[in-house]
């Protein structure tokens, strides 16, 4: 006796499809204008809450650089600082939702904020933690190769001995050049990967590699622009440094709200 009920046909297609890639705009120097006055906008519209996470990061900056006197890793001091601004979009999460929040018109409070902080542990953006401390870990680690190799004969016991070498000899001359050549490569590759991808990671249900690829093709796409953008945050961040990291305080916020304000420029939102 045959059955009545029909096997369902199967679908014409099963080869699975992989996920649209986000898509882009053109980024210009207007967007950054744009994104500046927005991002500055975002600070003072809450600038207690936002000088609160440039504070934590001048703190931790100052302790850092304690820690290393302590310990007596003079020769430290200086690729920690210059490696201090690459960590900068991962330690601005809380402002990334600050200024999603205050774009939709939102009210928050302290709780909202820390605790959508607290939740990306569960989410991609450990991952992206994770790159970036890899990166930081092979800019410290070439660093110390290239001082052997190229400072070996040299001897310094404080900061003041150290930098006499580097900027008052030859040898110092030769281990500035190619740590320069090093750490330029290493702080492009990083910021590529990570501009976009750190708010978008916060913004979006993401997977951490979809959103590196998505940041290296913004930044393929618009170079001089985007490399335009690293310069401002470096030049910046450096200079805020040379009040005791204090300067943090008020540059942080304003390029972490910025660099929000950016990344809705550059990436097409989800149904647009």
């Amino acid at each position: 006796m045959t059955s009545s009920t029909a096997d369902p046909l199967p679908p014409d297609d099963l080869t699975p499809h992989p996920p649209v890639p986000p898509r882009l705009n053109t980024v210009t120097a207007e967007d950054i204008t744009a994104a500046l006055k927005a991002g500055f906008a975002d600070f003072l519209a809450r600038p207690v809450m936002s000088g609160f996470f440039g504070l934590f990061y001048a703190v931790f900056g100052i302790l850092l650089v304690w820690c290393l006197f302590w310990l007596g890793a003079v020769w430290l001091v200086i690729p920690a600082v210059v490696a201090f601004p690459l960590v900068a979009p991962f330690a601005a999460a809380g402002l990334y939702e600050m200024s999603r929040r205050l774009q939709r018109g939102e009210d928050f409070g302290w709780p909202e904020i820390l605790g959508v902080m607290a939740r990306q542990r569960k989410r991609e953006m450990g991952w992206m933690a994770f790159v970036t401390l890899f990166i930081l870990w092979v800019w410290f680690y070439q660093f110390r190769t290239v001082l052997v190799i190229v400072l070996q004969d040299s001897s310094f016991s404080d900061l003041g001995g150290f930098l006499n070498t580097v900027f008052f000899t030859p040898e110092g001359w030769t281990f500035l050049a190619l740590g320069t050549c090093v750490g330029a490569f290493l702080s492009a590759v990083l910021f590529s990967v990570t501009v976009v991808a750190m708010p978008m990671l916060l913004d979006r249900e993401i997977d951490f590699i979809t959103a590196m690829l998505t940041s290296v093709r913004v930044v393929r796409e618009n170079p001089v622009v985007m490399l335009t953008w690293a310069a401002i945050i470096t030049v910046t961040v450096l200079l805020s440094l040379v009040p005791a990291f204090l300067g943090l305080i008020f540059t942080l916020p304003i390029l972490g709200h910025t660099t929000w304000h950016l990344y809705r420029r550059a990436v097409v939102p989800v149904g647009a």
